[in-house]
């Protein structure tokens, strides 16, 4: 999963934490504020009917403290207005059929579902009325107790939790969308550290990054940028190894087929000469037994000496520093041809400018394109064979070779084989700065190579 969604996917779960806990607080605040409305009703119409105690006092003094309140007076739609929604007030000692004076209950908000009504009283328990003296300094002037209703109560906290999840809901939407914008943002450079690191694996260790403005994300980049220099100096010297280790078996090489022309080579020409004499003089003593012999000891030297010839111009120096690149593999397309009219057809298609390439870069060339036409003659049943160099121009000057053939076999399996062959070629190539690829073809293997002449 993207990191960018698993941080949306976080933060959209704290939102949604926060949205609970939101919705549980605006609960209870909702349904303890009828508690304090209720409170507060019965302080208010407390204080109205204490001035309007004080004031019968002063004007009826003659008559009786206790017959002072309640009087018709105080039920009026001024205290009606001091009673808050959904509480109902009464004076107490109450006067005979008196009742109690309610606040307006009707339409307070929408009817709460029932799971609301029944879970709330539950966990947060019933209302407590309020009861205020009317006077302190006058015990006999009488209580007033506020009573809340509780279903009003309900649906006044329902009203309020609604218009709270409204406004929670919208802001947590646009705290969720412009969260996920700046997370997106923040890490949008990651995709170019990404593609810097798949660059690295194709070969572009020297992948510069763009500078990042948060720490961390320049941190990554600094670390990206000093493993890509550390690899391609690796590379260099990994490369400068193997082409010094080329080196020496090439000398070892020359040595070896010096050693092999002076010593075999001399030695199977004596042979043979023997060979020659001992058939001439059994001729002459009429021996056919010994001339038959000495027949055989002379076609025996001479497959020998073909083998000492073809394993003489393997390990001599290659063409290319004699004849040039172009001339050198037309010369080896058509030695393998001449060698048999059995052998399979080699089409040879060349492309480009090869007149002036040499060096190191002919040489891997020759030899890889050496390499790829003996596995597919020696070790394949192909019937044709095709061999394209191809010079590509420009500021990626480079050669491009493929071998490919009909032969069948598994590419997975070529690929990873450790032959001495095969290996010699990947590090020629690698050694070039190259790449190698083997991969299956219509009917067959499929082997292209890349050198780039710069190297």
């Amino acid at each position: 999963m993207r990191l960018v969604l698993q941080l949306v996917a976080r933060l959209l779960l704290i939102v949604a934490l926060c949205l609970g806990a939101a919705t549980v607080w605006a609960t209870i605040d909702a349904y303890r504020s009828v508690d304090r409305a209720t409170a507060a009703s019965a302080q208010r119409v407390a204080q109205a009917l204490q001035a309007l105690y004080w004031r019968e006092l002063l004007l009826r003094s003659s008559r009786a403290r206790e017959h002072l309140l309640p009087v018709p007076d105080w039920r009026t739609l001024e205290t009606m207005k001091l009673i808050s929604p959904g509480v109902c007030v009464e004076f107490q000692p109450t006067a005979a059929f008196e009742k109690p004076l309610c606040g307006q209950s009707e339409g307070l908000g929408k009817t709460p579902p029932r799971w609301f009504a029944s879970i709330v009283p539950t966990f947060l328990g019933s209302h407590a009325e309020a009861v205020r003296p009317v006077s302190p300094r006058a015990a006999a002037a009488g209580t007033v107790v506020a009573t809340p209703d509780g279903a009003a109560a309900i649906a006044l906290a329902w009203e309020y939790i609604l218009n709270v999840i409204d406004v929670a809901l919208l802001m947590a939407a646009a705290i969720a969308l412009l969260a996920s914008l700046a997370i997106a943002h923040t890490l949008a450079p990651a995709r170019a550290i990404v593609t810097a690191l798949q660059r690295m694996a194709r070969g572009q260790y020297r992948t510069k990054l763009p500078r990042f403005r948060s720490m961390e994300l320049a941190m990554i980049g600094n670390a990206v940028d000093a493993l890509g220099g550390r690899l391609e100096e690796a590379t260099e010297q990994r490369a400068a190894l193997t082409r010094r280790l080329l080196e020496i078996r090439d000398d070892e090489r020359r040595a070896l087929a010096r050693e092999l022309h002076d010593e075999f080579g001399q030695n199977l020409s004596a042979i043979l000469a023997f060979a020659n004499t001992i058939e001439t003089a059994s001729a002459k003593d009429r021996d056919s037994g010994i001339a038959q012999d000495a027949r055989m000891i002379s076609q025996a030297t001479h497959h020998l000496m073909a083998s000492l010839r073809d394993a003489l111009k393997r390990l001599r120096h290659p063409l290319p520093e004699e004849l040039g690149l172009e001339a050198s593999l037309v010369n080896l397309v058509d030695s393998w041809r001449s060698q048999s009219a059995a052998r399979p057809t080699i089409q040879l298609d060349l492309r480009g400018d090869l007149t002036h390439i040499s060096g190191p870069a002919a040489t891997t060339a020759y030899r890889v394109a050496q390499e790829c036409l003996t596995n597919a003659l020696r070790h394949g049943s192909a019937r044709e064979i095709s061999l394209r160099i191809e010079r590509r121009a420009g500021d990626d000057d480079a050669l491009l070779i493929r071998i490919e053939d009909d032969g069948g076999g598994d590419a997975e399996r070529v690929a990873q084989s450790a032959g001495f062959g095969l290996t010699g070629i990947r590090e020629r190539v690698a050694a070039a700065g190259g790449s190698l690829s083997i991969l299956p073809a219509n009917r067959g293997l499929s082997v292209a190579a890349t050198i780039p002449l710069a190297a």
